[in-house]
């Protein structure tokens, strides 16, 4: 897929074809998965408002959420804070045929964890030396992780989160912890770089969409994903329905027997 390399955003028209086109590989992308029992997890992190949900909501659109499951969690329960921190993600990977996107991931550690001083010292360097094992051990027992880093620029960030708190069916996405983020705008920086540092390996490394521009973000990770997953081109086979079976003497109730919905958006009678 070519994407127009320019400076300004991309065409709702362009987006919405080039979407669909994909949305077609996903089906095929899906139906490979099940059929060869392969089990898939992808990460989405980033900074908030960069755009991850939007994405996410694009990949499912077109699948069944019995093989591609979204997983996100809440805060730690007082039990969850006791066990192995990696315990609670580990409970959500894959079977066979499933793939799992995680809206963000067991990195709140090196993120908000780290820079709301949500963790001790000592968990986050732990934190840094645990993960690239963790993730190998995946890896090696045969799940295909694919990590997605979000990238806004402050002035984008801030245009978002003053349509969401404008916008009363978005300003609910807006939560103390995201203001509180927005100031601790350099903090994060310096987190996420050290997260790299640590994270980015050749078996399991970081792959950053660019992201100020939704569309454009959207495209490029689902063309991406298509591409890391060498899956083979298995056709959706046509499907003839049978023929509707007679009727056999069924008479259907009346309808003044059963609690229908009143319709209230009637087209309003002309004066």
């Amino acid at each position: 897929m070519e994407i127009p390399q320019n400076n300004g955003p991309l065409s709702k028209k362009f987006y919405r074809r080039e979407l669909a086109k994909l949305h077609v590989e996903l089906a095929r992308l899906q139906r490979y998965i099940r059929i060869n029992k392969k089990r898939v997890v992808v990460l989405f992190e980033g900074r908030d408002a960069a755009g991850k949900g939007g994405t996410i909501k694009r990949i499912t659109e077109p699948l069944n959420p019995r093989v591609c499951r979204i997983v996100a969690l809440s805060t730690p329960t007082e039990r969850e804070r006791t066990q192995w921190y990696f315990q609670r993600y580990a409970n959500h990977l894959p079977a066979a045929g499933e793939m799992i996107l995680f809206d963000r991931s067991w990195y709140n550690r090196a993120g908000v964890e780290r820079v709301m001083g949500f963790c001790s010292e000592e968990e986050y360097w732990e934190f840094l030396r645990e993960c690239p094992i963790f993730e190998r051990m995946l890896i090696q027992n045969g799940i295909t992780l694919i990590k997605y880093w979000f990238s806004v620029s402050a002035e984008e960030q801030e245009r978002r989160f003053r349509r969401r708190i404008e916008d009363p069916t978005r300003k609910w996405k807006i939560s103390p912890m995201d203001i509180e983020s927005r100031a601790r705008w350099t903090d994060y920086s310096r987190a996420k770089d050290q997260m790299f540092l640590h994270t980015d390996l050749p078996n399991s490394p970081w792959w950053v969409i660019e992201a100020d521009d939704k569309r454009r973000a959207r495209l490029n990770c689902i063309a991406h994903l298509l591409d890391q997953i060498p899956y083979s081109r298995i056709e959706i086979p046509e499907i003839t329905l049978p023929p509707l079976q007679s009727d056999q003497g069924y008479v259907r109730p009346a309808m003044d027997t059963q609690r229908i919905v009143d319709d209230q958006f009637s087209k309003p009678e002309d004066p």
